[in-house]
């Protein structure tokens, strides 16, 4: 029996080489034949990758994540908690999504970002550079979120939105329309832009 430790604590557990990318794969996680696993990449704990899935690079997929459609995981990115990547949508640079995230569609988390909680990234929605979103947060449309933003809580930001700088939107604020919240600004409450 082959054993690969994937550094989670765990020790070294049955795993193998991908047969489509040579990644490493443990035994305990579920990966389609057809899903492209990268020689540096693994999945693994009880992770679940389905479809025309592909993770490159040194990205990481483990817990409970699943991971289905077309979606793409790469560089150093991982998704790990019960999160969940589908759709089309694209997970690169140093992200992390875990928590119960959901990012789906057409969105994109790359560079250094979050996303974690209950939070939900979908549409055709962009979240880069070290932004977080979080909590309850909801990132749709073609929104953007980037620098150093903050979105959590019951927030939504849609529509064609940019949320960045270090611009917080938290509690039931919405931001939607064509709205630009940048430099150091608040939007809290149940506060509407």
């Amino acid at each position: 029996m082959t054993t690969y430790d994937f550094k989670d604590g765990a020790g070294p557990v049955p795993a193998h080489h991908h047969s489509n990318g040579g990644g490493w794969v443990a035994d305990s996680a579920r990966v389609a034949a057809r899903v492209l696993v990268g020689p540096k990449a693994k999945v693994f704990g009880n992770a679940r990758v389905f479809g025309n899935v592909v993770v490159s690079g040194d990205a990481e997929v483990y817990g409970n994540a699943g991971v289905f459609g077309n979606a793409v995981v790469h560089n150093d990115a991982e998704v790990h908690g019960n999160a969940w990547v589908y759709g089309n949508a694209k997970v690169s640079g140093n992200t992390e999504v875990f928590g119960n995230a959901v990012i789906y569609g057409n969105a994109v988390i790359s560079d250094n970002a979050e996303v974690y909680g209950n939070a939900s990234v979908y549409g055709n929605a962009v979240v880069h550079d070290t932004a977080v979103v979080h909590d309850n947060a909801k990132v749709s449309g073609n929104a953007r979120v980037y620098g150093n933003a903050e979105v959590y809580g019951n927030a939504v930001i849609s529509g064609n939105a940019w949320v960045y700088d270090d611009a917080r939107i938290f509690d039931n604020a919405e931001v939607y329309d064509s709205f630009v919240i940048s430099g150091n600004a608040v939007v809290s409450g149940n506060q509407r832009r």
